[in-house]
């Protein structure tokens, strides 16, 4: 099973766990209150722009939305959860000045939608090429997540793929979790969304935070115009990507308080 934890259990445990198998929960990390004024905040989005994404991979009954900053005032607070940037620290810290957002997306699987192929987040990168993980995953659930639909599945790092079964086979760990609760998975580890067999739609967030000297899977500098970008707090502009990676990558000759190269 994938390890849960509380809010108030310590990162370091956490941070073990999630090297150890390649996700954890933490249940109910914010209340339901954050969730649903981010659901209200989000619903014309999905409404609007949701069926753009489908395909073979997103699947045709799921709607999905990027760039999700511009949408939701509630956004920042589970961006930058202290317990998530703490838990980013320990695993992405060690190979980097700074860290920043790789990408943000809701993502909504609607009842009859079949099982998502299984993928790592990080197959943007050369990740093949570094013996460290080069991202994390923060999956927050918007809606409970059952076994019917369509919570999570995850291949743990520390279950032994029985002889003769396909990765699809050892896929049986779901991340069934309350409303408010998060999965967190490496950049490595094979997951994809279940099927929805409920009558009820499915909704999350998954935010990934890369090391700060790669190029950003979802490019915030025209997600976002200035205007917005000036109404977030120097740390979410920070994760967003706006800042230098010590005094030689996306230095900005500009800078009017000299903060910008600051880590």
């Amino acid at each position: 099973m994938i390890t849960q934890f509380l809010a108030s259990d310590s990162i370091e445990s956490m941070t073990l766990a999630l090297l150890k198998d390649g996700a954890v929960i933490i249940k109910q990390l914010v209340g339901d209150e954050v969730i649903e004024r981010f659901n209200d905040d989000l619903r014309a989005e999905f409404d609007r722009q949701g069926h753009l994404f489908q395909g073979d991979f997103n699947g045709y009954k799921t709607r999905r939305v990027g760039a999700v900053t511009k949408f939701s005032k509630e956004f920042p607070s589970l961006l930058a959860h202290p317990t998530i940037l703490e838990i980013a620290d320990a695993i992405l810290k060690p190979h980097c000045e700074v860290y920043q957002v790789g990408s943000t997306t809701a993502i909504e699987i609607l009842p009859g939608e079949v099982a998502q192929e299984l993928h790592a987040d990080d197959t943007c990168y050369p990740s093949h090429l570094v013996p460290f993980e080069m991202q994390i995953s923060v999956l927050w659930a918007l809606d409970d997540f059952t076994e019917d639909n369509g919570a999570t599945c995850v291949v743990l790092k520390s279950d032994p793929e029985p002889s003769g079964t396909s990765g699809a086979a050892a896929a049986n760990q779901k991340a069934v979790m309350p409303k408010g609760s998060v999965v967190i998975y490496l950049g490595s580890t094979i997951h994809g969304g279940g099927a929805n067999n409920s009558d009820q739609p499915r909704k999350a967030l998954v935010n990934t935070y890369c090391l700060g000297w790669l190029r950003q899977e979802e490019n915030q500098y025209l997600c976002l115009d200035p205007k917005e970008v000036a109404q977030l707090s120097d740390e979410v502009r920070r994760l967003l990507g706006y800042q230098a990676h010590g005094p030689y990558l996306g230095v900005w000759p500009d800078d009017p308080d000299e903060l910008w190269y600051q880590t």
